[in-house]
């Protein structure tokens, strides 16, 4: 019986460890205007020779409308084609439960803009985008860990396999890609 109590009381402190707590970028409310940003998350990292690629997402609320921004980095040595996201580019999600969800872009075309970091010598471009949730895929995200992700951008489309958990060696952080959604929607609505 003694144990069984214990038990009963340590299922909250459980509960409070596994869940995210909700850190801002900006949080910033006027009379005619609200905005939420979280910081951003490491997706996805790949490191290949002289090139490396990262995507970032971040949860927008603004104005009560909740977005999801990503942003690619790309490094190369090499020259680095550019990268665009047009009206019609989607995010097309599919999380472990089967289920496939579509983001569309919210707004119009967008590319990806050179810059050279003389001290490394790399071409670096970095892409951003805006993708609206629908009311329908909403929830969905909150139930289950997202597996696979396909993003089409103006000219192709990428695959990404999101990981359970992502330790990046190069950025120094550890990030939980499939479970970003469940973890952190709450902290936008």
């Amino acid at each position: 019986m003694k144990n069984i109590i214990t038990l009963l009381l340590l299922i909250p402190v459980f509960s409070l460890a596994q869940n995210k707590k909700c850190e801002y970028d900006i949080d910033d409310k006027t009379d005619s205007t609200s905005i939420k940003v979280l910081p951003q998350k490491l997706m996805h990292e790949k490191v290949f020779g002289n090139t490396s690629e990262f995507l970032f997402f971040s949860l927008v609320n603004e104005n009560g409308v909740p977005y999801l921004n990503i942003q690619q980095l790309q490094k190369s040595k090499d020259f680095i084609k550019i990268t665009c996201v047009s009206k019609s580019s989607k995010i097309i999600l599919q999380l472990e439960n089967g289920k496939f969800i579509t983001l569309i872009n919210a707004f119009d075309e967008t590319c990806s803009d050179l810059s050279y970091d003389v001290s490394e010598k790399n071409n670096i471009r970095i892409l951003s985008g805006y993708y609206y949730f629908t009311k329908s895929n909403y929830e969905e995200f909150k139930s289950s860990p997202v597996s696979l992700m396909r993003i089409q951008f103006g000219s192709e489309t990428k695959d990404y396999v999101l990981k359970t958990s992502l330790v990046s060696e190069t950025l120094q952080t550890t990030s939980n890609p499939a479970s970003y959604f469940m973890d952190y929607l709450k902290c936008i609505e």
